[in-house]
């Protein structure tokens, strides 16, 4: 078993697991994410860590619901990837 690690390259899977503030290069675990309403069919820009629930602008629709980290996104609801071909807001 080495003792000597590699400070400069560490692995994918270790970085992932340190904290943010640890990481060779700080970013936020947090990001914004477009959420397609089920029932109007609208586009809504969604922070992955919403303290607040969000409603639909056109139906009022819950799209999703705080909890202590990271926010809930309803049942049903997936958030549109950059591919995805809806029309942004």
């Amino acid at each position: 078993m080495p003792l000597a690690k590699d400070l400069l390259n560490p692995s994918p899977e270790e970085e992932r697991r340190k904290c943010k503030l640890k990481r060779l290069v700080q970013q936020p675990k947090s990001f914004f994410m477009d959420v397609k309403c089920p029932g109007c069919y609208k586009i809504t820009t969604v922070f992955s860590h919403a303290q607040t629930v969000v409603l639909c602008v056109g139906c009022s629709t819950v799209l999703c619901q705080p909890t202590g980290g990271r926010a809930r996104l309803t049942e049903g609801l997936t958030p549109c990837s950059e591919h995805c071909n809806c029309p942004q807001p």
